[in-house]
């Protein structure tokens, strides 16, 4: 960030402003300070039975993987409509959500991953623009060496094993 979006000044500079404990941009003419927090990624897993709904990805990053449908948050929706919104975009998919299902930190992007488990209503899904495909996959059939994100074999990993127990509890942490 060059410009201050209040001011119009070219002069931001890290500082610790007053009460603070961490470095952030501070216009240095009309001290506003300027905060760069995490970005929130919605999503969910679809399924259908036994069966995932993944996409393959027709953007970078990591195209032609596959993944949940999941995307940035927007301003002015809550976290249930921003994952209902992006399986619409990405695999014109109707869900009911369920459950709150995995929500981990991604450290090194600053990202915070919330997705919930849902159930597709239907299966008249088929791929969006950001989707090179869509497909439903039994366990053995998961592509596992061509997932785009780390995030997602976790996802699925703690997912088959939870429907094989039928007990599905909401997945916190780290990665």
């Amino acid at each position: 960030m060059n410009y201050c979006s209040h001011c119009g000044s070219s002069q931001l500079q890290w500082m610790i402003p007053k009460g603070d404990h961490l470095q952030r941009l501070v216009c240095e003419q009309c001290k506003t300070i300027h905060y760069q927090n995490p970005r929130i990624i919605a999503g969910c897993l679809p399924v259908w039975q036994d069966k995932v709904l993944l996409c393959k990805r027709a953007i970078e990053p990591r195209y032609g993987l596959w993944t949940v449908p999941a995307g940035f948050m927007e301003n002015g929706e809550s976290i249930e409509e921003a994952a209902i919104r992006e399986t619409w975009e990405e695999a014109y998919a109707e869900i009911d959500l369920k459950s709150l299902y995995m929500m981990y930190s991604i450290m090194r992007v600053d990202q915070l991953y919330v997705l919930f488990r849902a159930e597709l209503k239907n299966l008249n899904f088929h791929a969006g623009e950001e989707s090179l495909e869509v497909k439903l996959f039994e366990k053995n059939e998961i592509p596992w060496k061509d997932l785009a994100f780390q995030i997602v074999e976790k996802t699925l990993e703690n997912y088959f094993i939870d429907y094989e127990q039928n007990y599905f509890p909401t997945h916190v942490g780290k990665l």
